[in-house]
């Protein structure tokens, strides 16, 4: 590819690489390719600014079309389908402006951090099983190897290095930054129609945490019968539902079980455990994760939903909240109410007694199956299926790069 000649002669390739050369004699700092963006030259913006999703959706696409992949064709050849479906994923999360440049002076030089990131992005594009995967894909794919920002074979890092990358994520929350940049920067602007919140379980290949084994305090003996005259017996403390409404959302989370544990819900008819976490998620339409929460497998899916509620109105601006029946809740239905929301939740038959509901009602209702169809993206083609980390925050973070990649998916496939 001929490098592009500025007005004054010079070669934009040479603009581009003279300064990253003197930084690095200046700090005896052998830089590595960080990003192939490094490379490009982007078109001038127009004097007219365009707004909405869909405007700037297709600025990007537009972009990625028109300039990365020529470039990239160029580069490194014929790309796949799924290659070109990473890139255009990379191009839109912009995962590189999250992660911070590492200096350094003495010792070994820790591995790009970028490349990682990109790395854990491929992992959920692509479904891998495990690390190992990831590895032998890169090493058998150079375009995919080059992608991420791995130049030579023998550049591809270890199972370890990994590893530890993975753990500097989990404990910064980078895939939970990126995503929540990407929908404010993608979502934010239009109104969302609806949003179905459920949740899904998550299989870990941990142990449960165990249970305490100290007594809890003994509850003071309750005199049986209807109280006296004037007597005045203590009020019974407030549910988490009923607390939820006074705190903060900080409070709110911080409140919710996160540790390994025993799960059980109705399915198909039957009913199913599992060992691990529970995933509560709220979805736009189109099948968009605005908002996530992981909690305890035991925990119900109601226990989540004013934390869900309460991050999704800071993110985007929504109309109605289609919750199934475990979260008839009239606490919940008052929070959606005060957000300025209109809840459409499915009547729990307690007692045996249903009501059904009204045909405007049951029509909104049915849009709620974004939510099944999400949930199924995720675990059949983003990672959902494929934890292998242990430990709360590792988890949230494999989740959360699954929905990362997702996200951006989807965003995309509203152009097509």
């Amino acid at each position: 590819m001929l490098p592009t000649i500025r007005q004054d002669g010079t070669s934009m390739w040479a603009v581009l690489f003279e300064p990253l050369a003197k930084l690095a004699a200046a700090h005896e700092f052998l830089s590595t390719n960080r990003s192939f963006h490094d490379k490009m030259v982007f078109a001038d913006k127009t004097t007219h600014e365009r707004t909405g999703l869909m405007s700037k959706i297709s600025h990007v696409w537009n972009h990625i079309q028109t300039n990365l992949f020529p470039f990239l064709v160029e580069e490194l050849g014929p790309l796949t389908e799924p290659q070109r479906k990473l890139v255009a994923i990379l191009e839109l999360i912009r995962i590189e402006d999250f992660v911070p440049a590492r200096w350094w002076r003495l010792g070994r030089p820790p591995k790009d951090r970028v490349a990682l990131a990109k790395g854990f992005v491929a992992k959920m594009v692509s479904n891998c099983a495990n690390t190992r995967a990831l590895i032998d894909l890169l090493e058998s794919a150079p375009a995919l190897r080059r992608i991420c920002g791995w130049e030579r074979l023998g550049a591809v890092p270890s199972e370890s290095t990994f590893s530890r990358a993975f753990e500097e994520f989990a404990t910064g929350e980078l895939p939970s930054r990126v995503h929540a940049a990407l929908i404010a920067r993608h979502e934010s602007g239009r109104l969302v129609g609806h949003l179905s919140r459920d949740a899904t379980d998550i299989a870990a290949r941990e142990k449960p945490a165990a249970h305490s084994t100290s007594a809890p305090p003994p509850k003071p003996k309750a005199k049986r019968g209807r109280p006296k005259k004037g007597e005045a017996r203590p009020a019974p403390a407030p549910t988490r539902l009923q607390r939820q409404p006074t705190m903060t959302l900080d409070e709110m989370l911080a409140d919710l079980p996160t540790a390994c544990a025993w799960g059980t819900k109705s399915k198909n008819g039957k009913t199913y455990h599992w060992k691990g976490y529970k995933l509560h998620v709220d979805w736009a339409d189109g099948e968009i994760p605005v908002s996530a929460v992981l909690t305890s497998a035991s925990v119900n899916d109601s226990q989540a939903a004013i934390p869900l509620a309460a991050m999704s109105a800071a993110r985007v601006v929504s109309l109605y909240d289609l919750m199934d029946a475990a979260y008839d809740a009239e606490a919940i239905r008052a929070y959606s109410r005060s957000l300025g929301h209109v809840p459409i939740i499915d009547r729990n038959p307690r007692g045996g007694e249903t009501a059904a509901m009204a045909a405007a009602e049951k029509r909104r209702y049915d849009e709620r199956s974004t939510a099944e169809r999400g949930f199924s993206l995720f675990k059949e083609g983003f990672g959902g299926r494929q934890v292998r980390v242990r430990g709360y925050a590792k988890v949230w973070a494999h989740v959360m790069f699954g929905l990362l990649a997702l996200t951006a998916e989807r965003l995309l496939n509203l152009l097509l």
